[in-house]
């Protein structure tokens, strides 16, 4: 049998540490050097107020598939589905490249995995396959 498989990550990234300080700064030299309008500096700085959010919350999201049953969550969305009533997992790949992650139930119900919660494709598919679910990829499709 295989074990368990378990994805987590963590919002909280040294991309975010290093682009939005750099943001401010450039917004900081834009408005000292550049005389540039405080009204668009602001506008500018307030669109990256959900990021520092996300930074001082650092919300966590996590996957995990087991012989039973396959439950994830993201921030306050969880499920739990037992693997019995899974028909397929289609494995979509976006035009951003992003894979999206769709649960076929065996009474046609369609259940998105959260993007966050969503394992890197190869070794999800993978572990997908160890537990006998059927998966299928849909390469750049624009629906479902």
């Amino acid at each position: 049998m295989p074990a368990d498989y378990t994805y987590q990550r963590q919002h909280r990234s040294l991309g975010s540490f290093i682009i939005l300080p750099t943001i401010w700064l450039a917004l900081l030299a834009g408005w000292v050097l550049l005389d540039a309008s405080p009204i668009l500096l602001g506008i500018i700085a307030a669109c990256t107020l959900p990021a520092l959010w996300d930074l001082v919350r650092n919300p966590s999201a996590s996957l995990t598939l087991s012989r039973e049953i396959i439950n994830w969550h993201s921030g306050p969305h969880s499920a739990d589905i037992s693997l019995k009533e899974i028909t397929l997992i289609r494995l979509d790949t976006r035009l951003d490249f992003s894979v999206r992650a769709t649960v076929v139930l065996k009474n046609g119900r369609k259940i998105r995995i959260p993007f966050e919660a969503t394992p890197p494709h190869h070794a999800f598919e993978t572990a997908l396959i160890a537990q006998n679910i059927k998966t299928e990829r849909h390469h750049f499709s624009l629906r479902q």
